[in-house]
């Protein structure tokens, strides 16, 4: 026995007219009175009778539109519950200037489309800052490159992103399709300073790739730091993403994709322990991770591959 049969049946009797209720229902007739025969059918009774003037309940028919009414009230006085009890709260999410710069357009959308009564506080920040205030309290969730295992938060890989040699398009030397760290041996370069999540990566990489790395300039904010490339003053190391703010980026930079192998930023889903998490904020980590599959699925975040894939 479905809902729906007890609202076509309760709306028939209502009417007393088959094509009314239909009429009303916006269903065809033949499948209101398919409906109405198969719920006879399941009751082994039947519950209304055909007249020259509609249809009128029988006895057995009229006892169960008594209840079938009290049942539909009951639903509705359910569903009334389930929209006022609508998840809510305030949610604070941490995300680097990159990955911003993909993700958290796609993240307040689907948000406000899922759970419009969650307020999200959205805090963009250079990682090392994000993790500071993730084990402060300060954030319920954030992405992060650099997790140490001492921490106590819950962390789920995300997705891994290749880095990128970026420079002015108007820089004297041009750029392969791809090259390795040691060519750029000399190169002036414009970096994050230390302690940050992509500063992390990087001397690791020249660790490994025996290059000890020519930093002109450290820079805390994409912004200038992305100014301070376009203008010529360097080149940078940094994800695809470094440029997802500039419609015109074609124009303005050039790119080469780092070979070496271990050359990548690890992208990490941090947050509080599920147990210090309200409801909200563990409904906005799932919608989190989710934006960022599609964005990976759909071509949409360059260079990057989700955590889980085979290369």
């Amino acid at each position: 026995m479905e809902l729906r049969q007890l609202r076509y049946f309760a709306r028939v009797v209502e009417l007393g007219s088959m094509s009314r209720a239909a009429l009303d229902l916006g269903v065809v007739q033949s499948a209101l009175s398919q409906q109405i025969s198969r719920l006879e059918g399941e009751l082994s009774t039947r519950l209304l009778q055909r007249t020259a003037k509609g249809v009128t309940p029988t006895d057995a028919g009229l006892a169960f539109f008594r209840e079938a009414q009290l049942a539909l009230r009951h639903a509705d006085e359910a569903s009334r519950a389930a929209q006022q009890a609508r998840l809510s709260g305030s949610v604070s999410i941490g995300l680097a200037p990159t990955t911003a710069s993909v993700l958290g357009l796609p993240l307040m959308r689907a948000m406000g489309e899922r759970y419009p009564d969650v307020r999200l506080h959205m805090v963009e920040s250079l990682s090392g800052h994000l993790a500071a205030m993730l084990n402060a309290r300060q954030l319920d969730l954030a992405v992060l490159f650099d997790t140490h295992p001492a921490r106590r938060w819950s962390v789920t890989p995300l997705l891994e992103e290749k880095l990128f040699v970026i420079q002015a398009r108007r820089a004297g030397r041009a750029l392969p399709a791809k090259l390795r760290l040691r060519e750029l041996r000399g190169v002036p370069l414009i970096l994050p300073s230390p302690g940050h999540g992509l500063r992390t990566t990087l001397d690791a990489s020249f660790a490994r790739a025996h290059l000890n790395p020519e930093v002109a300039l450290e820079i805390d904010s994409l912004t200038m730091l992305m100014d301070a490339v376009a203008a010529g003053l360097g080149a940078t190391l940094q994800p695809w993403a470094a440029i997802g703010r500039f419609p015109d980026a074609q124009e303005r930079f050039e790119l080469a994709q780092v070979a070496d192998a271990q050359a990548v930023r690890l992208n990490s889903l941090c947050s509080l322990s599920d147990d210090e998490l309200s409801p909200a904020a563990l409904a906005v980590r799932v919608v989190l991770a989710g934006c960022a599959r599609e964005l990976v699925q759909a071509g949409h975040w360059g260079g990057a591959r989700l955590s889980h894939q085979d290369s």
